[in-house]
């Protein structure tokens, strides 16, 4: 039987259960990743799935794909990056990806349950819904925020592998004790991220233009949030053209994604709030 929860307190819940993980990441942090992570994986698997469940409810009684204020699309990232988790965590090794996710996904889902960013609608047949008739609105907004999702995993791992090189410098026994991935495989697996997120990108700005095309008859509009997407494509371009011509690998790699997606989630709050475009909260009509 569903829990009697509304869509915000199923994700409610599913936030308590990323906060229980974030408890367990910091023993193993204590422990030197050590010990095996299947508890803190359960605890993320079980958030996971009243995650989902939020979602679907959010969507079902909208009767619309839930990504069109600022707590849904918070929601959505942090599902990508807690969906995409647990698939990569399939993996043992890669399972203290967790260590890193679940603070963050806490983080997430504490500012998303803000009231302010959910404002209530007094009459869901008077809401304001953006026009989606020709199809290619959805899918841009579903596609950004897939791409957030693979940048925010990337520094997830780029954490993993800042983690394990500075064991490697400064105490090797550590480093080999530990059950982390080799320093390799986390590279590889930041610059797989990177990559996914930048075609998610790009995929999502050709198809955010074909909406306008159809809906304002023009290419391009000078939205603030359009203009902060554009910005973010060509950053993460850049840094993807650094690691792949110029060598800028390892260390460098890693920190340019980790603070690169620090510097996203700082401001990509401010920037959708800006955008009218974007921003269309449901309200009740006069």
């Amino acid at each position: 039987m569903l829990l009697p929860f509304s869509d915000r307190g199923w994700f409610a819940a599913a936030v308590a259960l990323y906060a229980l993980a974030a408890g367990f990441a910091v023993i193993i942090w204590r422990r030197q990743f050590q010990r095996d992570s299947g508890a803190l994986y359960g605890l993320m698997a079980a958030g996971w799935v009243l995650h989902t469940g939020a979602m679907f409810r959010r969507g079902f009684s909208l009767e619309r794909c839930p990504i069109h204020n600022l707590f849904e699309a918070t929601m959505f990232v942090a599902w990508t990056i807690s969906a995409a988790y647990l698939v990569i965590g399939g993996f043992s090794r890669m399972r203290f990806l967790g260590v890193f996710a679940a603070p963050v996904l806490t983080l997430l889902g504490v500012f998303a349950l803000m009231p302010a960013l959910d404002p209530p609608v007094l009459d869901r047949s008077m809401a304001v819904r953006p026009d989606f008739s020709s199809g290619w609105g959805p899918i841009h907004a579903a596609l950004v925020l897939l791409a957030y999702g693979s940048f925010g995993l990337g520094s997830l791992a780029s954490g993993m592998y800042l983690r394990q090189e500075h064991s490697l410098r400064f105490d090797k026994a550590r480093a080999l004790r530990a059950l982390l991935p080799p320093i390799t495989r986390l590279e590889s697996a930041t610059t797989g991220l990177l990559w996914a997120g930048w075609g998610l990108l790009s995929a999502g700005l050709a198809s955010g233009s074909l909406y306008l095309r159809q809906a304002r008859g023009a290419w391009f509009v000078a939205d603030p949030f359009v203009i902060y997407s554009c910005v973010t494509w060509l950053l993460y371009g850049g840094l993807i053209l650094g690691a792949w011509q110029f060598r800028q690998r390892g260390r460098r790699l890693a920190w340019g994604s980790v603070l690169g997606f620090a510097v996203l989630m700082l401001t990509f709050w401010g920037m959708y709030l800006l955008s009218e475009m974007h921003n269309r909260v449901p309200r009740p009509t006069a």
